[in-house]
């Protein structure tokens, strides 16, 4: 048998694998590949609903933490799985920032990556330390331009949310305010809480009780309407700013050649799990929205987030590391 003989063979066993575990899906366990640690807020928020997606299929539902390489090794895993709807990728929005910085062909959103199903969106809070002289984003910026140079934000590092949010404002706002970066997002609480940062750019959930206790000030959301958390603080448009936001997002993925109606019905079953009256209260806790919606309006939003965060990495000049 020529080798040529011998790709089409396996091509054609691939091919009625896959046709195979359509007609019955799903007909073994489904698996859930999160690009970050065991109890890290994207896995928290899997492991609510991985109960309630494994009663529904009566199959067993196994979260699979792999973290590490800013995502990579999620992504390469999920996109080198069998098409057939029993491995899903639990997709972050700094995946479709390193689309945008570094692509790797091998596991694009959109790409080698399929939209099953938009999960949460939450805004993040634009917050400075209590002796920050500035108790708005105006004043926020007129100390910066006062005083370049002088004023500090925290990142996540380059590439990070964090640091094109910051980036973005500075860009807008005409000011120089000073990247700090840590190695992850949250690292930098135990300096922001002392005073050694001025800025930081968290999620609702992070900063909630400091700001109640008067440890943190919010100037601003990163979204399109304020929060039910912090109904006094403005959002970045309202505060002077329009045109900025910064959305941490969330959603579910299969790989490439996985078939259509496999898709659609992972897509009912995980909307009817993100409907439960629990899940939309814990959800709306931490300040997020449930999104929801088809694979293909979830395919259009990535698209938009890869076109707005690639241009903001060209127009500030971020470089991958």
């Amino acid at each position: 048998m020529t080798a040529k003989c011998v790709v089409s063979f396996f091509l054609l066993c691939l091919a009625c694998a896959v046709a195979g575990a359509a007609d019955n899906f799903p007909n073994k366990p489904i698996r859930i590949l999160v690009p970050t640690v065991a109890g890290s807020a994207p896995d928290v928020r899997v492991r609510q609903i991985a109960p309630k997606l494994s009663d529904a299929f009566g199959q067993p539902v196994i979260v699979d933490n792999r973290p590490g390489a800013n995502g990579t090794i999620a992504t390469q895993l999920a996109a080198k799985a069998l098409p057939d709807g029993h491995t899903l990728f639990y997709g972050l929005i700094n995946n479709a920032i390193s689309d945008a910085l570094h692509p790797d062909v091998c596991c694009r959103l959109n790409q080698e990556l399929i939209p099953v199903i938009h999960f949460t969106s939450t805004p993040l809070v634009m917050v400075v330390h209590p002796s920050v002289a500035a108790n708005t984003l105006q004043e926020y910026i007129q100390l910066a331009k006062t005083k370049p140079g002088a004023v500090t934000y925290a990142s996540a590092g380059p590439g990070s949310i964090t640091q094109l949010l910051g980036e973005w404002i500075k860009l807008r706002s005409g000011t120089r305010i000073l990247d700090v970066p840590y190695k992850s997002v949250g690292a930098e609480m135990p300096d922001l809480l002392g005073g050694q940062i001025m800025t930081a750019y968290l999620n609702p959930l992070a900063v909630s009780p400091h700001i109640k206790a008067g440890k943190l000030r919010g100037l601003a959301i990163a979204g399109p309407k304020r929060i039910a958390a912090f109904p006094e603080v403005p959002t970045i448009a309202e505060a002077g700013l329009p045109g900025i936001d910064g959305m941490v997002w969330n959603g579910f993925f299969v790989p490439a050649g996985t078939p259509k109606q496999n898709i659609q019905i992972l897509n009912r079953e995980l909307m009817r799990t993100f409907n439960a009256p629990d899940v939309r209260e814990q959800v709306g806790a931490i300040g997020a929205e449930i999104v929801g919606g088809s694979p293909e309006s979830y395919g259009a939003f990535i698209k938009q987030e890869s076109a707005k965060w690639g241009k903001l990495i060209k127009d500030v000049g971020i470089k991958a590391e």
